[in-house]
């Protein structure tokens, strides 16, 4: 299945699970029974039912990370930012000004 923002499509997957398993906790419990255990259960079991059958999305939004980092990785030839100049003139000892190049 491919979608347009894998993000998107599993975060919305997974908040699905555990408002479903919530739902049924709740309702299945006795009143007495606090919900905060049920919403920590939930979670538990949203978790669980999640990493055993939400595989391709997983995997999806891992390639999806590895390409965003992978673009934003510098390539031979870029430009050396100004956090870069000033840790490298810490480095060496000077006083940089933003926006010099670096030497």
């Amino acid at each position: 299945m491919k979608t347009r923002n894998p993000w998107l499509f599993y975060s919305v997957i997974r908040l699905g699970m555990f408002a479903v398993v919530l739902a049924v906790l709740l309702f299945l419990l006795p009143a007495e029974f606090p919900s905060w255990i049920s919403a920590v259960v939930a979670a538990i079991i949203a978790f669980t039912l999640s990493y055993i059958f939400l595989r391709g999305p997983r995997e999806a939004v891992s390639t999806s990370m590895y390409e965003a980092r992978r673009k934003g990785e510098p390539t031979v030839g870029t430009v050396i930012g100004d956090d870069e100049n000033v840790e490298d003139a810490a480095v060496e000892g000077n006083t940089p000004t933003p926006g010099t190049p670096a030497s």
